[in-house]
C-alpha cells in the first residue's frame, strides 16, 4: 500500500533541517478530510489576505492526505509524524512558523508544548467540547493543563466556551462552525446540471444523500405513497457496483446517473458518482440524510444551505446543527418507516409547514456564517498588534 509506505517514511524521518529558512510559514493541521473542510475557509482567506506567508497543511488520516495532497492553496502537504517530544521539537524547527492552527478537536500534546516553548501562537478553530470529554473527568487535570499552551480558542458554541472558562481558559471566542462558510460558498457557486433538470422535468424532487441500506429500506417503504408529481434521487454513500446493483434490485424502476442519456424518464435516479451531491441539493424540495441508523448521520449543512428541510435517523446528537434544527423544526429525526412517511407526507402536503421549515433552515444558515471573518480578525490582532 503506497500511502502506508509514504506515511511510515514521514513518521520515521520528519524534517530534520529547516526548509526555506527565509520564508514565514503558517501551519494547519487536520485529522482527516472532514476537519480539512472546516479549516479550508480559513486557509483560503489567509492565502488571499496574507500572500507573504507560505502554508503547510498536515493530516493524520490517509482519507485527508490522499484526497488533498495536491491542494492548490498549500505550499506543502504532509502527514504529521507521531506525537513524540523528539518529533515535535524537530518539526517546530523544520520551518519558520509564525502561527499554527489545529482544527476542531485533534490534540497533539507534544506538538502543542513545542509550539508554546518556541513562542509560536497556536489557535484552535471550530472547537467543540462536551461535559463528558476526558478533559473534564476527575482524572483530566493533566490534560486540561495542556490546553494552557493554546493562544486562542475559536469555538462553536456557548457550552464549549463555558467549559473552558470554568477551568481558567479565558482566551475564547464563540464564532460558530467555519464549515458553514464553506458550504455557503458552494451554494453560491452551484452550477446547473441539465441532465438532472431533464430527469426532474418540472416535478418536485426528494434527495436522499449519503444513504446506507437501512435508509434505503425506509425509502422503499415510502415509495408507494410518493405522489406522481414527485421524483426521488438516491445518492448512496457506497457507490460500489455491488451496492448500486442492490439498490436497483430494490427499486426496479430506477435508472443510474451514468445512464441519463437514455430518453426514458423514470421516477427514481441513483447517483453512482462522487463529487456532485453538494450541488444537487439545489434541486431538492426536502432531503433525507443517511447514517442515522448506523454510527451517525452525515453532513446536513449542505442541504440546509439551500433551504431544504432535512430528515434523518435517530443517531444525530453529535452534531450541533442537527440538534439545533430539530429543536427549531427545520430538521426531523425519525425512528422507523412510519415516522418517515409521516414527516415526508406533511412536508409534501402542508405548504405552510414546509415553508416554515425551509425558512428556518435558511435563517439558521444566516446566523452561522461569518466564523472565518472572526478568526481572521483574531489572527491579525495576535500577530500584528
Amino acid at each position: 500500500m503506497d500511502w502506508l509506505k509514504s506515511k511510515l517514511r514521514r513518521l520515521s524521518h520528519p524534517h530534520a533541517e529547516p526548509q526555506e529558512p527565509d520564508s514565514d510559514w503558517i501551519w494547519f493541521h487536520a485529522a482527516s478530510l472532514g476537519e480539512f473542510e472546516q479549516g479550508r475557509p480559513v486557509i483560503e482567506a489567509i492565502r488571499k489576505q496574507f500572500p507573504q506567508f507560505k502554508i503547510l497543511l498536515t493530516f493524520f488520516s490517509p482519507s485527508g492526505y490522499e484526497v488533498r495532497k495536491d491542494y492548490a492553496y498549500a505550499d506543502e502537504v504532509a502527514y504529521l509524524p507521531v506525537d513524540t517530544p523528539r518529533n515535535a521539537a524537530r518539526w517546530v524547527k523544520s520551518h519558520h512558523f509564525v502561527a499554527a492552527f489545529f482544527i476542531k478537536y485533534d490534540f497533539w500534546f507534544n506538538y502543542m508544548r513545542a509550539l508554546k516553548k518556541a513562542g509560536i501562537p497556536l489557535f484552535y478553530i471550530s472547537l467543540i467540547l462536551h461535559e463528558d470529554d476526558f478533559f473534564f473527568k476527575p482524572y483530566g487535570k493533566w490534560f486540561r493543563k495542556q490546553l494552557q499552551t493554546v493562544t486562542h480558542f475559536f469555538v462553536q458554541d456557548e457550552t464549549t466556551a463555558r467549559l473552558l472558562h470554568e477551568h481558567g481558559l479565558n482566551d475564547v471566542t464563540i464564532c460558530g462552525d467555519t464549515r458553514f462558510d464553506r458550504v455557503a460558498d458552494i451554494a453560491k457557486q452551484a452550477k446547473p446540471f441539465p441532465e438532472i433538470e431533464h430527469f426532474i422535468g418540472g416535478r418536485k424532487c426528494i434527495i436522499a444523500g449519503s444513504s446506507w441500506l437501512p435508509d434505503e429500506k425506509l425509502l422503499l417503504d415510502f415509495l408507494p405513497t410518493m405522489p406522481d408529481d414527485y421524483c426521488l434521487i438516491i445518492a448512496p454513500h457506497d457507490i460500489s457496483e455491488s451496492h448500486v446493483a442492490q439498490i436497483k434490485a430494490m427499486f426496479p424502476e430506477a435508472q443510474c446517473y451514468s445512464d441519463l442519456a437514455a430518453e426514458k424518464r423514470l421516477r427514481i435516479l441513483i447517483v453512482n458518482t462522487i463529487g456532485i451531491l453538494s450541488q444537487l441539493y439545489q434541486y431538492a424540495r426536502f432531503v433525507y440524510i443517511g447514517g442515522g441508523f448506523g454510527v451517525n448521520i452525515h453532513n446536513i449543512q449542505e442541504p440546509v444551505t439551500f433551504g431544504c428541510p432535512v430528515v434523518f435517523g435517530p443517531k444525530y446528537e453529535s452534531f450541533k446543527e442537527a440538534v439545533d434544527l430539530v429543536s427549531l423544526q427545520g430538521a426531523f429525526s425519525v425512528k422507523d418507516s412510519v415516522g418517515l412517511n409521516a414527516v415526508f407526507t406533511r412536508l409534501m402536503t402542508d405548504d405552510a409547514f414546509y415553508e416554515k421549515s425551509s425558512s428556518t433552515c435558511r435563517n439558521y444558515l444566516k446566523s452561522q456564517v461569518g466564523a472565518t471573518e472572526i478568526i481572521i480578525k483574531g489572527f491579525k490582532n495576535t500577530l500584528f498588534l
